[in-house]
């Protein structure tokens, strides 16, 4: 993904809303579950983690792209944007430089 693409999404998530709480408990199978819907629905989601410090903030996000294929497009405070392509796009994105 180029920068300019993951510019765009930024701009895209900044009026998100959060669509996924992630609490203390982690990355359960129906939280999964209900991420791996919306990222097929809407391609761009913003999640709200509630666990522990930074570090595990960072933990649970990485969990979260590698369980689900998706992009980390931005993770500021408790609250990540991700991103991952749908079988049926709906985001338009910069092409890539070839």
């Amino acid at each position: 993904m180029t920068e300019s693409q993951r510019k765009q999404l930024r701009r895209l998530g900044h009026a998100l809303k959060p669509v996924v709480l992630i609490g203390a408990s982690g990355l359960s199978d129906s939280v999964a579950a209900e991420i791996d819907a919306a990222l097929e629905h809407h391609e761009l989601i913003k999640i709200r983690i509630r666990a522990g410090d930074r570090a595990e903030r960072d933990r649970v996000m990485q969990r979260v792209v590698e369980r689900l294929r998706a992009e980390p497009i931005q993770r500021i405070g408790n609250m990540a944007l991700i991103y991952r392509r749908a079988q049926e796009p709906k985001l338009s994105l910069p092409e890539r430089a070839r």
